[in-house]
Formats: structure tokens, sequence, C-alpha cells
């Protein structure tokens, strides 16, 4: 289980992202799942649904395998940008 590091609501870089979402990677096989990605929302104090978590997914899954691998992570730049209120720079 993964310890939530806080992440401030300012400037992040694309490698701290990276790093503050690989930590919830539970089965350490290097991609980020809907229960991970949701867990992830939960640390950074926000509510997420099960289905918003697969939407997500779905539209950051590049390569249609259901899962986000560190290729596909800038792809979650949306959600956290506007559901986390994460600046990526």
């Amino acid at each position: 289980m993964a310890i939530c590091k806080q992440v401030g609501r300012g400037d992040l870089t694309m490698e701290e992202f990276k790093e503050w979402l690989m930590q919830f990677d539970a089965d350490h096989d290097g991609r980020i799942n809907r229960e991970e990605l949701r867990r992830a929302i939960r640390c950074a104090g926000r509510r997420f649904s099960s289905w918003k978590c697969g939407r997500a997914i779905r539209e950051a899954d590049a390569d249609g395998n259901g899962f986000i691998d560190e290729v596909e992570i800038a792809n979650l730049m949306g959600v956290a940008q506007s559901i986390l209120g994460f600046k990526v720079v």
C-alpha cells in the first residue's frame, strides 16, 4: 500500500507528477489501473467514483490495454489539472 505523500496544489514537474502517481502502483507492475488511480485521487483529497476513474483511464490509455504506463502518464494531465488542481509544467 502506498504512503500518501502530500503534494501541494502548486506547480509540479512532469517527473514529480510521475513519481507521485507511481507510488500508487500497488502491484509494482509499472502501470496504473482504475483502483490505483482512484486511491491517488483520494490521497489528493478528492472524491472520484470508480466509473470516473475508468473513464479517465480509457481517455489516457493510448494502447487500449486498460492501464496507464509511464509513456501514457502525460495523457492524464487533463485529470491532474482539472480534477486535482495540479499544475504540471
